[in-house]
């Protein structure tokens, strides 16, 4: 293993230890190249692979910072690539029904999970995604206006994701992903047409840019009947 490699792991470790408090930025790349003995370029690369994995991002003159859900004790599922939807099913016809669509101040839990303060406005969409006249998925998303401005009800009609890669020319790297069981609401009940003891298999996720920085905190609940989740263990 090479040197930056062993850097990105013990820094890993230390973020899942406490070691670096998750409210203010770690210490910048020269302060590490000194405490680990390497050039500053080797400190970079160690930290390009946690922003890459969504452990850190960085903001612009402030320095680089914990991704909070990352700390959870939970088991979190790091696809190699974030399709959405229209992607994932192409060659169906895939439409959206807005559900809600406003432009909000984020709640504590919202706010801590895009990184982003209180006074940053965001974008609160419901919508449900319907696959060849199917109603499939019930999305529930929150998105900082400031890092993906323009986004409208045309685009909600559409790809957001394609949106964001092609029309603000942003990449998305990935996402931590939380799949639990649930029960139906009366929202899943009305627009899922499920029954009242249908389950739900709802996906709690914080999805991020390839700086590291999130862009979306959702709540996608699937259909039981129509969606099967898979995921591929490589070893290292």
């Amino acid at each position: 293993m090479v040197k930056y490699q062993k850097i990105s792991n013990e820094i890993r470790k230390r973020i899942a230890d406490g070691y670096y408090s998750s409210d203010q930025p770690i210490p910048d790349e020269i302060t590490l190249a000194k405490e680990f003995g390497c050039s500053r370029m080797t400190m970079k690369r160690a930290l390009d692979i946690l922003v890459s994995e969504g452990v850190l991002f960085r903001k612009r003159g402030h320095g680089t910072f914990i991704i909070k859900s990352c700390m959870q004790n939970t088991i979190n599922v790091v696809d190699r690539e974030t399709l959405g939807l229209s992607n994932l099913l192409k060659g169906k016809d895939v439409t959206s029904k807005v559900i809600k669509f406003e432009v909000k101040f984020p709640s504590e839990e919202v706010a801590e999970q895009l990184s982003i303060d209180r006074t940053t406005p965001v974008y609160e969409v419901i919508r449900l995604r319907i696959v060849d006249k199917e109603p499939y998925v019930i999305e529930q998303t929150y998105m900082p206006t400031t890092l993906l401005p323009g986004i409208n009800e045309t685009v909600l009609h559409s790809s957001v994701y394609k949106y964001i890669t092609e029309t603000l020319g942003l990449t998305i790297a990935g996402s931590h992903r939380k799949i639990r069981a649930s029960k139906p609401t009366q929202l899943d009940q009305e627009y899922l047409e499920c029954a009242p003891d249908d389950p739900v298999l709802e996906v709690e996720a914080v999805g991020f840019l390839n700086n590291g920085s999130p862009f979306e905190y959702s709540f996608s609940r699937h259909r039981y009947d129509k969606f099967v989740f898979t995921t591929v263990n490589i070893r290292r």
